[in-house]
């Protein structure tokens, strides 16, 4: 019998049928870049999307949020170079300070996240970033090994859509504990999240699981919730990948207002609890194998 027949994950593995070839029988991954040696991280996690448009980088900052509100330590590398936008949701602006030791994180008003991205470094934030591929990966890569991280018990890592330089380059030299999928309810968006997940699989990085954004819209009025885009798909492409759909946001007009203001943390709702349950999970069988 071969091990494929009893793999989860052999639903849509790009290597199906061929052992010699499958990702979870062999180590292809390099070594990895190191931390600053004053750096400390004690779990690494990317949010991902196999396309633009779903709300990935909101996505990473309510779930830093929402570590943060359960007196987690929390840190947001931006990988998403040529668009960065968290430290507008989070209202920072200005640039990194360092010294010849490192660079620091700039750190949010009120939860205390630790937040690296392309916008701090610019004396424009709106200055478009026209750099090519080799140089922006470079980038990614020394926000990992030359930012001093400050204890933290979570480093998310907010990436570029799709299954391009970045992603590659962080599959391939960071040390991730898993990755998050970030998809929206059409059906085409749960194709293009296969693609995502597959090449996670080809990388040996373990698919932690799904969230589903934009899932419904809550009228203010009569209080009825809205499928705007249809019933979704994700829950249905989740269970043929034996990947967990841990949580479906709704469309909220309050939180892109508070975005806009730069005021994310000020955010009472809970939008992502399961998703946080996991990570807590994680870092709990971390601690106990240490």
């Amino acid at each position: 019998m071969s091990s494929c027949d009893s793999c989860s994950s052999k639903s849509g593995c790009p290597s199906a049928g061929n052992e010699a070839d499958c990702p979870s029988t062999q180590d292809t991954r390099p070594e990895f870049d190191s931390l600053h040696t004053l750096a400390d991280v004690r779990s690494v996690i990317g949010v991902v999307s196999g396309k633009g448009g779903v709300g990935k980088s909101m996505v990473t900052s309510l779930l830093a949020v929402e570590l943060a509100n359960r007196g987690l330590t929390v840190g947001i590398l931006d990988a998403d170079v040529t668009g960065p936008s968290i430290p507008k949701a989070f209202g920072l602006s200005g640039q990194l300070s360092g010294t010849q030791d490192g660079i620091f994180p700039a750190r949010t008003h009120r939860k205390g996240v630790q937040i690296v991205s392309v916008n701090l470094l610019l004396e424009n934030p709106e200055a478009p970033v026209l750099w090519r591929g080799p140089v922006i990966s470079n980038v990614v890569r020394q926000f990992y090994k030359d930012v001093i991280w400050d204890g933290l018990d979570v480093l998310l890592i907010d990436m570029p859509p799709g299954t391009g330089d970045v992603p590659l380059t962080v599959f391939q030299s960071i040390p991730l504990d898993g990755i998050f999928v970030v998809s929206t309810p059409q059906d085409l968006v749960s194709m293009i999240v296969r693609k995502a997940r597959n090449m996670a699989l080809m990388m040996s990085v373990k698919v932690l699981g799904f969230v589903e954004n934009m899932s419904w819209l809550k009228c203010p009025d009569c209080g009825e919730t809205h499928e705007l885009f249809g019933k979704g798909h994700t829950a249905e492409a989740a269970a043929e990948m034996n990947v967990p759909l841990y949580d479906r946001m709704p469309i909220d007009p309050k939180l892109a207002e508070l975005c806009d203001k730069g005021e994310l943390e000020e955010y009472a709702e809970s939008m992502l609890p399961r998703t946080a349950d996991r990570i807590q999970e994680l870092l709990s069988a971390k601690a106990a194998s240490a």
